[in-house]
């Protein structure tokens, strides 16, 4: 596994302990070796791009899931296309190398994102390779080359969970409370537009149904169910870190000409840190995105085993303690 140490990674290895499953973690650093043994597995120190400590740890495991990615809403291309594009096809590599049978590879709804509302999509939606959105362009060109490489001794299979979140998140939900505590949250475009979730165990879900039924060379949206209104959402999220949600919105059409006109201004200066908003933010927190999970439900028997509910309280409950 690759991202071990993450929000994903670590929360699937916890799964695939528990199950029985013999568990192999990439880690780049101390810090990453110890929380993927934390979760259970063995760690193999080495970056994504080490091909000699990617072969390490594929070498004699039956599947490998890829969940490391670079995040964010801004940044230099280069390190995107380095670490979510050139670290995919280094995976692909290992796993050929290796004689893995087949490779889970983590996607996401933003790697359709191209600065419009996703309404109801399926895995037929194509790709959006030439998003200006960096993250979005750079797991879509991994997702392509994870899928392309099917065949030949390797199965291939992607999974496309949606926002997700949980107890454990260390990435989407702090910066959430830090906005609103900060008072630099607003709700663009009012915030009231549908949206797909994925609690990080029914993604987990969905990996684990991945590796043992999904058809090689295709690709699978998981969801937990029916679509909520974002803003109703994010504000139940803030409330089990004892966070008011703000009550400030911006217009749509605002958002994304401060993020061109920021964009632009921090790429051609360049300006130190990052613009006060990005094209990829206004996106994945202005615009609808609803998912059809119809085929997971379908081919992999796939159902999501936590509800909102119960996710939410145990995000309280682990927030108390």
């Amino acid at each position: 596994m690759t991202g071990g140490s993450g929000f994903v990674g670590a929360a699937l290895i916890r799964r695939l302990a528990a199950d029985g499953w013999t568990v192999r973690a990439l880690a780049r650093s101390p810090e990453a070796e110890t929380k993927v043994r934390e979760a259970g597995a063995e760690a193999v120190r080495g970056d994504l791009l080490d091909a000699g400590a990617l072969e390490r740890g594929a070498r004699g495991a039956d599947v490998a899931f890829h969940s490391a990615a670079r995040l964010g809403d801004f940044g230099p291309w280069k390190e995107f296309r380095r670490v979510n594009v050139d670290g995919t096809k280094a995976v692909i590599a290992a796993c050929r190398a290796a004689g893995v049978q087949r490779l889970v590879h983590v996607g996401t709804e933003a790697a359709l994102m191209h600065g419009q509302p996703l309404v109801a999509v399926d895995e037929h939606y194509p790709l959006a390779l030439r998003s200006r959105a960096p993250y979005s362009a750079t797991k879509a060109a991994a997702e392509a080359a994870v899928i392309e490489a099917n065949g030949n001794g390797l199965e291939t299979v992607v999974v496309r969970p949606r926002f997700v979140w949980g107890a454990g998140d260390t990435t989407l939900l702090p910066i959430l409370v830090d906005m609103a505590r900060s008072g630099r949250l607003r709700w663009i475009g009012g915030g009231r537009q549908l949206t797909s979730t994925t609690h990080v165990d029914n993604t987990v879900e969905g990996l684990v149904l991945a590796a043992e039924r999904g058809t090689p060379g295709n690709a699978y949206f998981v969801t937990d169910g029916s679509p909520v209104v974002f803003r109703e959402f994010v504000s139940a999220l803030l409330a089990t870190q004892g966070v008011q949600a703000p009550e400030g919105e911006v217009p749509l059409w605002a958002a994304r000409a401060v993020a061109r006109v920021s964009e632009t201004a921090w790429r051609l200066l360049p300006l130190p840190g990052e613009p006060p908003v990005a094209s990829f933010a206004v996106w994945a927190s202005g615009l609808e995105a609803t998912i059809d999970d119809a085929k997971a439900r379908e081919q992999l028997g796939y159902r999501p085993v936590v509800t909102r509910d119960h996710g939410l309280t145990a995000l309280q409950a682990s927030a108390v303690l």
